[in-house]
């Protein structure tokens, strides 16, 4: 059996009395999607700076392609790419421009360079866009350079950090496909988002992180399975509705989640008598989410 290509085991990163990650255990098989999952400041950026030695660990282990950090971390990050949350492409330079500095960067032999560029212009659709200023592009368009950047290499690996924040939803599904292509094609990729349908739509297997700790992993549907059950009882009303709804399940045993103007009772597929009145419907990984992290899904 291969070795995963990022294994973390009991990371901990301390920003001052901050605590970023608190005894993060992560694994990514080679060849799979892992999704990050988890409300902002849950520590998925640091884990993401950590995995290429911009932030160093304060305890635990971290392995990269086989290759221990931070001691290795030049020669794990020469066989990874990275697309960070953050666009940092330089405007000055054309979209063919910025993909020749980085093949130079991760140093490709000069006959490489050229087939590598061409490669990474197909993926991203940007070929007709080669000549073009960054500042020309559409947000998507960009977006889509930056993944194409930390694939000029034809890395092992690749790290996504948000990679669809503040796209709109046509475009979001254009990048999806995109990384599902990189995925089918053997490529390793490790993706944090906040996003619920980006990681049920990508992700092989799925941490839900929270104030810096892992607090449950598995494929979405297992995970579902697990803290929601098959179905969902929705229950509407005011306030003073959702708190009776909420004491009587707790009455009943039964796990709840509050969400704006309605709370959800997990799992009540098995339970026809004693509920509230309400709207039944399919769980899905927006509840477990909600369950485990008490955040509301942006």
């Amino acid at each position: 059996m291969p070795d995963p290509a990022i294994h973390l085991r009991s990371v901990v990163k301390r920003f001052g009395e901050i605590v970023a990650v608190d005894g993060l255990d992560l694994e990514v098989p080679e060849g799979s999607c892992i999704g990050l999952l988890g409300p902002n400041g849950a520590g998925k950026s640091t884990t993401m700076k950590m995995l290429t030695a911009q932030v160093i660990a304060d305890a635990g282990t971290i392995d990269v392609l086989g290759h221990a950090l931070p001691g290795a971390s030049k020669i794990a990050r020469a066989e990874m790419g990275v697309v960070p949350q953050l666009d940092n492409l330089d405007t000055t330079l054309t979209v063919e421009q910025n993909l020749r500095v980085f093949a130079h960067l991760y140093r490709l032999e000069r006959a490489e360079r050229g087939p590598a560029i061409e490669r990474a212009l197909q993926i991203a659709k940007l070929t007709d866009r080669r000549g073009s200023k960054v500042d020309e592009l559409s947000g998507g368009m960009r977006r889509r350079l930056l993944i194409a950047r930390g694939l000029v290499h034809q890395p092992r690996l690749l790290l996504l950090d948000e990679p669809t924040v503040g796209l709109d939803p046509q475009v979001r599904q254009e990048l999806w496909a995109l990384i599902d292509a990189l995925r089918s094609e053997g490529t390793s990729i490790l993706m944090s988002t906040h996003y619920i349908e980006e990681a049920e739509r990508l992700a092989d297997s799925v941490t839900i992180m929270a104030a810096g700790k892992a607090v449950a992993t598995g494929p979405p549907a297992q995970l579902v399975a697990q803290h929601a059950g098959r179905e969902v009882l929705e229950v509407y009303g005011p306030p003073a509705r959702l708190l009776e709804a909420e004491r009587e399940a707790a009455t009943a045993g039964i796990r709840t989640r509050r969400t704006g103007t309605s709370v959800a009772l997990m799992g009540v597929e098995q339970r026809n008598g004693n509920l509230p009145e309400g709207v039944r419907r399919t769980a899905n990984l927006e509840d477990v989410f909600v369950l485990l992290t008490g955040e509301e899904v942006t």
